[in-house]
């Protein structure tokens, strides 16, 4: 994967246009989690630093494109960056022939605003380009996505490279894929099978242990035939359950499924936890946590790993009575001497509730492009920087 890094350009004088995830969540105008701004400000304060003028554009939330509300805006963030750089931060309503100057630092309003931004316009590629002599993309969570902030405008820019941020996701996560120490153990858990089939088929190939969990597990327990009561499953994908499990099998490695569950009889903050042995579920149990056993289990496996990837807790941790499962797990993955990384809202959730950040390898702040690089696939906005690399 060969692509400019922002680091390897001289920058001084020159205009930088800096594509940020500041999509961050915002209720009643105040931000939640400041997470993506701060890390976005090694880029930013490099680029500054090096003596260039600084232009910032990023989405936030889902605004319907041409039609500006006042909810869309990104002044909170502005007010916000500007208090972690300790500078002022404009942000530009009209900013099409902006000359930003050698030293200043602005950001331009809501880029999903602009019409043609989800399209992949060349259009309002071409009038970002203008803004800038280097092009800088640092959104790796947006990655997967082909739109004009993060595709078009890397084709029409002068110079297109990508920033700490984004280099720093694809290094990482380069190093747990493409090189992995072994063994390499994947944790995949969700609500449901057909979000994430396609890359527990793609880990199949690639993985020594599939740690599977959620709603997931339950499919997986149904295609071994057996007992999960009422819990949560796809039953038109067993099928597909049983093929991952032959695949992984077949290369000598697994799928560790749970012997001792943690059910409910409802999902409800209040509901009590009951431990049992998998054979013992009954027919009104919901499962909603794996059982201590189960636990310890996977502990060892990732104990004894070389490389963790880990997206998705494996029960509902939000109800501390169904979270042990999965705070073993962050427990063990903070202890183990493997290189991990952990991606996905509800695994930083997590990663954020068991206090680990500091102990986890390498945080991912991708979702959706963190699940797609595991899969495989080929990220819009990552080919376009090795395009303008090799061409």
């Amino acid at each position: 994967m060969a692509y400019r890094k922002m680091t390897e350009l001289d920058l001084s004088g020159k205009k930088v246009l800096i594509r940020a995830d500041l999509n961050v969540p915002v209720k009643d105008g105040v931000i939640g989690d400041d997470t993506r701004i701060r890390a976005s400000l090694p880029t930013i304060e490099a680029a500054l630093k090096a003596g260039a003028g600084v232009i910032v554009m990023s989405h936030l939330g889902r605004p319907t494109e041409g039609e500006f509300k006042p909810e869309d805006s990104l002044a909170g963030v502005a007010a916000r960056m500007g208090e972690l750089l300790g500078r002022e931060v404009k942000v530009l309503d009209q900013w099409e022939g902006y000359q930003v100057k050698a030293g200043e630092l602005v950001l331009l309003q809501n880029v999903r605003c602009n019409v043609g931004e989800k399209k992949n316009s060349d259009d309002l590629g071409k009038k970002y380009a203008a803004l800038c002599d280097v092009f800088v993309n640092d959104a790796f969570g947006t990655a997967h996505r082909a739109e004009a902030s993060t595709h078009a405008v890397a084709k029409f820019a002068p110079a297109a490279c990508a920033g700490i941020l984004m280099a720093g996701e694809l290094d990482a996560l380069g190093k747990a894929l493409a090189h992995p120490a072994r063994p390499l153990v994947a944790i995949v858990a969700g609500s449901k099978v057909s979000t994430k089939l396609t890359i527990l088929e793609s880990l199949a190939d690639k993985v020594d242990q599939l740690v599977v969990g959620g709603g997931i597990a339950n499919t997986f327990l149904l295609a071994e035939g057996k007992q999960i009561g009422k819990s949560l499953a796809e039953a038109d994908l067993v099928s597909n359950a049983t093929t991952v499990i032959n695949k992984l099998r077949a290369r000598g490695g697994d799928v560790p499924l749970p012997t001792d569950v943690v059910i409910g009889k409802k999902f409800d903050a209040n509901e009590p936890a009951i431990t049992r042995q998998l054979a013992d579920v009954q027919a009104d149990d919901m499962i909603f946590d794996i059982g201590p056993d189960s636990a310890a289990q996977l502990a060892a496996i990732l104990k004894n790993a070389g490389t963790i990837v880990w997206n998705g807790p494996v029960g509902v941790f939000e109800f501390d009575q169904f979270g042990k499962g999965t705070e073993t797990i962050a427990r063990a993955i903070a202890d183990s001497s493997a290189f991990s990384i952990a991606g996905g809202g509800d695994t930083l959730a997590a990663v954020a509730k068991y206090g680990i950040t500091d102990k986890v390898s390498y945080i991912s702040t991708g979702g959706g492009a963190f699940l797609e690089f595991l899969e495989g696939k080929v990220l819009p906005a990552v080919e376009i920087l090795e395009t303008r690399y090799n061409g």
